[in-house]
Parts: C-alpha cells; structure tokens; sequence
C-alpha cells in the first residue's frame, strides 16, 4: 500500500470513527431527554445521519460562514497568490480557494473535504502583522493540513459539535417529558455533558493533528524558525485582540491557534497543543530549503 493510500484510508477510518462517535453522542441525547421514547430516538438517528450527510458535503461552507470568510480574488492580492501556488507546488497539491476573514486577531485555517474541494482562510489581521516568511510558514501549516487530509475531520468535528451544543441547550427549554422526574434530570445532564463530552472528542481528534501540521508546513516552506516565530507572533495576537461579532466558538479547532480565550475548566480540554511545545518541536527540526 502506498504512502497516500494509506494516508487516505487513514484519513477515512478516523473520519468515519467521528462520525459514529458524535452521531451516538446524538442519539443518546435523544433516548435520555426521552424517556427512552423509541420514537423520538429513531428521530434522534435520522437527525443524526443527515448531519453526517450534511457535514460532508457543506461543512466547509458553514464553516467559512461561520467565520465571517470572503473568497479572495487574484487581482487584489497577486503577490499572495503568487507565494500560495509555489507552496502548494512544494506540497504537491491543487492550489485552494483562497478566503480573507474580516478580523483583526491574528488567525489562519483551512477547511474542505478533499484536495479539488478546500480552501485557506486568513484573517486581515495576519497580514498585517507577519513577516513575508512567517505568513509562508502559517499558509504552509495549513496546507499541510489539507495534504494530510485531515481538514474534513476538523470540519466535521466544529459542525456536528456545535449542533451538539445547540440542541442540548434547546431540550432543555424545549424537550424531555415534564411529568417525568427521571427525563428532567437526564435532560439537565445532557445539556452539561454533552458539550463537554463533543469538547473532548474534538480535543482527542485535533492535539496530534496539529503537531503533525506544524512538522509538514515546516518541510513544506522549507524553513521551521519561521513558522515557530509566527506562532508565537500569533498566540500573543490572539490573547490581546478578541474575534469580534458572532464568530462560533464551535469553530475552534479549525484555527492556528486559539481564538478564544479559555474559561475555567475549559483550558483543560483545549483542542490545540501549547505553543510552546510547538514550537520546542519546530527548532528542533533542521531547515530544508
């Protein structure tokens, strides 16, 4: 088996596996705030399915929506073009569509489900505070993503995550039995859980994913200090400049680096690695120019 063959069907295996894992998270939902109603859990696994559905054919739509993203054009920015089709002739990739995200936090994502569908996001705030060499590095970090294959998975994971989240907090205005001690409770429990539990099964998806970009853009630029520093340069953007609007916390583990500030117990299931761990790894790398 070769080497992209195996990465295909490893990319397919874990997808499929998040997939099962959040549709069940689903239907558990739906038996518990039930009563085990076996109606409204049939439901539950309908819902659930064409969520899998859906999440595979638009989740890269939703979750540039979702950010705000507008698909650039090459006239305005010839210069960033230029510099992506090299690196994606580096990566041995189609060249993907490219989008700007209208915020000033310094921030970078890729999303799509296949190399002819993705796409790179950049925020307006990147391109002003980087270097030429660190925005290679951050661009490669995302292109790594997709030759990986692995931006189905974190788009996946952000869509069917935030539609955990939401319906939990609707059932508990607007679901469950309430002549039934026993749904009211479940329906309290699951409203609390289940986030955290989609919170965690996007953290486990998403931790060693991004080691993994970060050691495939550095080969990719050619030039690991360059990414290490953008990482830094980035994580101190993102502490000092909040995402403004209705930007989806949902969207997380889509990002470079964290958007969001963590909140109490929620830095413990962070979906990124610490930066400075990144970027111990990134200098330990030689440079392949």
């Amino acid at each position: 088996m070769t080497t992209t063959k195996q990465s295909t069907w490893s990319a397919t295996l874990r997808t499929t596996l998040l997939m099962a894992t959040l549709s069940g998270l689903l239907v558990a939902i739906g038996y518990l705030v039930s009563g085990g109603n076996p109606s409204t859990t049939f439901m539950f696994l309908l819902i659930a399915v064409g969520m899998n559905f859906f999440s595979y054919f638009f989740s890269d739509k939703i979750a540039l929506k979702m950010s705000g993203a507008q698909e650039m054009q090459e006239s305005e920015n010839p210069e960033y073009f230029q510099m992506v089709r090299e690196l994606c002739q580096r990566a041995e990739i189609p060249m993907p569509r490219l989008y700007v995200i209208p915020q000033d936090q310094p921030n970078a994502f890729a999303t799509g489900r296949n190399y002819n569908h993705s796409a790179v996001a950049v925020t307006a705030g990147i391109t002003r505070l980087l270097s030429t060499d660190e925005l290679r590095g951050v661009v490669s970090h995302e292109l790594a993503h997709i030759k990986h294959r692995d931006i189905l998975i974190q788009s996946v994971a952000s869509t069917i995550g935030a539609a955990i989240t939401y319906i939990a907090y609707m059932l508990m205005w607007f679901g469950g039995d309430d002549n039934s001690p026993l749904s009211l409770v479940a329906s309290l429990a699951m409203v609390l859980l289940a986030p955290l539990a989609a919170g965690i099964i996007q953290m486990s998806v998403s931790r060693q994913r991004e080691y993994a970009a970060d050691a495939g853009g550095a080969a990719i630029c050619g030039n690991p200090e360059s990414l290490a520093s953008a990482l830094l340069r980035l994580e101190q953007g993102a502490d000092n400049i909040p995402m403004k609007g209705h930007v989806s916390e949902a969207s997380e583990p889509l990002y470079i680096v964290k958007p969001f500030k963590a909140k109490g117990l929620a830095g413990l299931f962070s979906t990124h690695p610490p930066i400075e761990e990144r970027v111990k790894r990134l200098r330990q790398m030689r440079p392949s120019l």
